[in-house]
């Protein structure tokens, strides 16, 4: 894929985040799911770290899976769909702020429009990174992303449990000075939590996790000034659910249980093209 084509993907993910509408970015697990979300229309895609690794049988967040393995399947996202791609990368994949670095630049190589680094650990006793070394990995990206791939740094306090918005707005606004273009903290708990964080790290962009039990809708979402929607692992999830139900019936004998208005027909036309 020539540097050509990843620069306009990387300069329509940038233009995506400048708004002033709000965009949905679905997280893909492979190739169909990626196509699929494309013939709807969707202006780029992400990678879901813990839907990847379920399709492994792999559990997320434990360092299970290689930088290698999750840059091939962002790549094959990107070929294959010809979209903006921004990679749920964890941690960074490294122990050190240098090694961040270097997967920003692998990412960048591979032809990645946006990369995600966490404040995570990958160790569940003790899941959060101290504040200042969370801080020096963002500013290790960012000195590799800037004006190449769109950096989002991301503080994973709610999402383990630890319910310090101080904390978590502390360090987006870390993070928000360090260089990352885009702010985010999945699983806060309120609007006004959202609201607090908007403000915080203005007039950067925030992205927001959503999941089918929240009550905002996207235009509500567009009013306090939310620039992007992610979906985190739901998406898989729901295909997941029909499997389930699907599997249910057809145990008690139900042969039709696995209709569908999609068919096999259609996935080969969509790899085909």
């Amino acid at each position: 894929m020539s540097d050509l084509a990843a620069q306009a993907r990387y300069e329509q993910f940038v233009e995506l985040h400048r708004g002033p509408g709000t965009f949905i970015m679905p997280n893909a697990w492979d190739v169909p799911s990626a196509l699929l979300f494309k013939e709807a229309g969707f202006k780029s895609i992400a990678t879901s770290s813990a839907a990847f690794a379920a399709t492994l049988g792999l559990l997320d967040g434990i360092h299970a899976i290689s930088r290698g393995t999750h840059l091939d399947h962002a790549a094959l996202l990107t070929s294959v769909s010809g979209l903006p791609i921004n990679g749920d990368f964890e941690d960074g994949y490294g122990k050190t702020p240098e090694d961040v670095a270097d997967t920003v630049e692998a990412a960048i190589t591979r032809g990645l429009a946006g990369i995600g680094v966490e404040d995570t650990t990958g160790e569940p006793g003790n899941p959060i990174r101290h504040f200042d070394d969370a801080v020096r990995r963002i500013e290790a990206a960012a000195a590799v992303a800037r004006g190449r791939i769109v950096l989002t740094g991301r503080t994973d306090n709610f999402l383990w449990g630890i319910s310090d918005l101080d904390d978590t707005v502390r360090r987006l606004t870390a993070f928000a000075e360090a260089g990352a273009d885009v702010l985010y903290a999945p699983n806060l708990p309120d609007v006004a939590s959202i609201s607090a964080v908007i403000k915080a790290v203005a007039p950067k962009p925030v992205n927001v996790l959503v999941s089918p039990n929240d009550t905002a809708t996207v235009a509500e979402l567009q009013t306090i000034g939310i620039r992007r929607i992610s979906l985190g692992v739901d998406p898989y999830t729901h295909a997941l659910g029909a499997t389930r139900a699907a599997a249910a019936k057809l145990a008690e004998g139900d042969l039709t249980a696995l209709a569908s208005e999609l068919n096999f027909g259609h996935i080969i036309d969509l790899i085909k093209t």
